[in-house]
């Protein structure tokens, strides 16, 4: 769906790159979407806030984003744009952050480019937050340290929660495609589309765009990876702590999931509304807020137009994009989201009953890597590899057999506060070591020490990162090659140091593979966080059918 020439573009941005100004701490760059203001500081040209997209808002709410028209005075791209929607924080979290404001329109970007940027790669960052919170305004996500190593550093904000994901058989009647959801994702392609168009102008390579993101942000690189519409938009692709759950489809129950149409008809009753115009007429934050405590989840949705099919099955066909990746995980992901575990079993004799009940055949190899002598730890670690281990390797495994350069890693540092607070590596907290910005964590987030080993471990992090955006090769001067997946299943181990090593946790990949496996042959078996203890029964191997 790449509706650009890119030669085009890039012959007349050399022109444009050659009229930005800066003066007294102001830059304008002359894009084909309009004159930029933003601000120079340390050798970098910062723009904040800038519109890709028009939101439809109100009346409008809940259709696809429309291109934002052109521009003729200077846009003033010196504060951040307002973060989209969602619930007011209720609990304390580390990961809580103070928005400055919020909004239906809330479609901008954020980019930081090096003042003498020509034809620089671009790293496109998709913020976290379960597809319901956040911001690219987050300090962690600053972008000046990635942009000094040679980057133009783009962020971006999308429509998330009920705003961004709700399908509805009234929402598809209006759609030319009979579709509805993903409107958030939506947002992100229409977002790497505006790249495409604009970023040369402030010194960033259309063609070689890579997509990153975190824990949702993960979700959302994988979701662009099988989305046709997305096709060609991007070069390669980073995804930390990536999730590849089951996903629902549009008017289908299957998978054990319910058809998200179907999910979006109860979801208004529960909502107290019969048709999609009382919804439009309610106030964003309202119903953003009233949605809180429903059970509704938001997810991509297999409609066949921008999602085709699950994820497992798109890349076990190979039918994803074929960009180079860059995947891992953290060993304390579920420390900091101990939401996701069920609860604890009364006795080690209830324990190995469940997990007996649960895996059947595969009990004995599930017991020795999740032991009975320490529950706690074997409950973390069983949603830690089933949800974010297993799809860190599947998705290098799967570009692997693609051809594409693939790295894995396996991030396991703790430092004294985190270790001291039981959240050794724990959900990420590899963030602020890849941007640079250790200093700039939340305020409730537990703060690295600033000492030269750690300055050190963030240079390292920062530098592979770089490298893999400008290259598909990570490296990083003074430290150890990184070797690709496809050496023997080869992998970066980042605890105090980066050290290479091969098989990441060996035998846990295969284990949850086999039980995916079985789960998918059955149909109506989600393989999301129903495991260890409250894993329902595995279904037995089908019959011809290997895992």
């Amino acid at each position: 769906m790449v509706r650009i020439f890119r030669a085009a573009i890039v012959a007349a941005a050399t022109i444009l790159v050659q009229m930005v100004s800066a003066c007294a701490g102001a830059a304008v760059v002359n894009a084909p979407a309009g004159p930029v203001r933003g601000v120079e500081s340390e050798g970098l040209l910062i723009f904040k806030g800038v519109p890709y997209a028009v939101a439809p808002v109100g009346d409008l709410r809940w259709k696809p984003p429309v291109a934002a028209p052109a521009w003729s005075d200077e846009f003033d791209a010196s504060e951040f744009g307002p973060a989209c929607v969602q619930p007011t924080r209720r609990v304390v979290s580390i990961y809580a952050e103070d928005l400055a404001a919020t909004s239906e329109d809330c479609l901008s970007l954020n980019i930081w480019a090096p003042k003498d940027a020509r034809n620089a790669p671009v790293f496109f960052w998709i913020h976290g937050g379960s597809l319901t919170s956040g911001s690219s305004s987050q300090a962690a996500y600053n972008g000046a340290e990635l942009a000094k190593s040679g980057l133009v550093v783009v962020s971006i904000n999308y429509r998330m929660g009920i705003l961004g994901y709700l399908a509805h058989p009234e929402l598809s009647a209006e759609s030319p495609d009979n579709v509805s959801g993903n409107y958030g994702l939506l947002d992100q392609i229409a977002a790497l589309e505006w790249v495409q168009r604009n970023i040369a102008a402030f010194g960033g390579d259309p063609a070689n765009v890579t997509i990153a993101g975190e824990s949702a942000g993960a979700l959302s690189v994988m979701y662009l990876m099988a989305a046709p519409p997305a096709r060609g938009l991007f070069a390669k692709a980073v995804a930390q702590s990536a999730y590849m759950l089951s996903m629902p489809e549009l008017r289908e129950a299957r998978h054990g999931m319910p058809p998200s149409e179907a999910v979006g008809v109860w979801l208004a009753g529960k909502l107290g509304a019969e048709t999609i115009a009382e919804l439009r007429a309610r106030d964003a934050d309202e119903i953003t807020n009233a949605v809180v405590g429903t059970g509704f989840l938001p997810w991509g949705t297999i409609d066949g137009v921008t999602l085709p099919r699950q994820l497992v099955d798109v890349f076990d066909r190979g039918e994803q994009a074929p960009a180079p990746i860059l995947a891992g995980f953290n060993e304390g992901e579920i420390r900091s989201l101990r939401a996701l575990l069920p609860p604890a079993p009364e006795s080690k004799v209830k324990y190995k009953e469940a997990i007996r009940t649960g895996y059947g055949d595969l009990a004995d190899r599930f017991l020795e890597f999740y032991p009975v002598s320490d529950i706690d730890e074997s409950m973390l670690a069983t949603t830690r590899d089933a949800m974010y281990g297993w799809t860190s390797e599947r998705l290098v495994a799967r570009q692997t057999d693609l051809g594409a350069p693939s790295y894995l890693y396996f991030w396991d540092h703790g430092y004294p506060s985190a270790n001291r607070d039981g959240l050794h590596a724990f959900h990420a907290s590899e963030i602020p070591y890849v941007f640079g910005t250790m200093a700039l964590t939340a305020k409730a987030w537990p703060k690295a020490p600033d000492n030269a080993a750690e300055r050190e471990l963030s240079n390292a992090m920062l530098s592979y990162w770089s490298s893999f955006a400008k290259t598909g090769v990570p490296s990083a001067e003074g430290q150890p090659d990184w070797p690709p997946y496809a050496d023997d299943e080869s992998y970066m181990h980042f605890d105090k140091t980066p050290k290479p090593a091969r098989h990441v946790l060996p035998g846990r990949y295969e284990l949850h593979e086999e039980v995916v496996c079985r789960r998918h042959a059955a149909g109506d078996v989600a393989w999301n966080w129903n495991v260890g203890v409250i894993a329902p029964p595995l279904p037995p191997l089908a019959p011809g059918r290997q895992c």
